[in-house]
């Protein structure tokens, strides 16, 4: 399961966010999207998880968990490759 975190600080690392993670299960990828002219995260990232249970436990304990003094938010990733009929 594709799983969205945001509202993470800036400095957070993709480690930091992978052990976070980890607490709840096996952790196949995580990555932080990073702004291409500045070099640094833009503050959200992704994580993947295989087991989907290991994943909503992750999910429901560390949505609006303080981090770093932000509260993250976190949530299963919507798939884009399904055509939104709004657009």
């Amino acid at each position: 399961m594709k799983i969205l975190v945001r509202n993470l600080v800036r400095s957070t690392s993709e480690n930091e966010l992978k052990e976070l993670f980890q607490e709840f299960g096996t952790v196949g990828s995580c990555t932080l999207v990073i702004d291409k002219v500045s070099g640094e995260s833009k503050g959200f990232g992704f994580v993947e998880m295989a087991n989907a249970r290991e994943a909503k436990a992750a999910i429901q304990n560390l949505n609006y968990k303080n981090l770093g003094g932000n509260k993250i938010r976190v949530k299963k990733a919507e798939d884009k490759s399904v055509a939104d009929p709004s657009e």
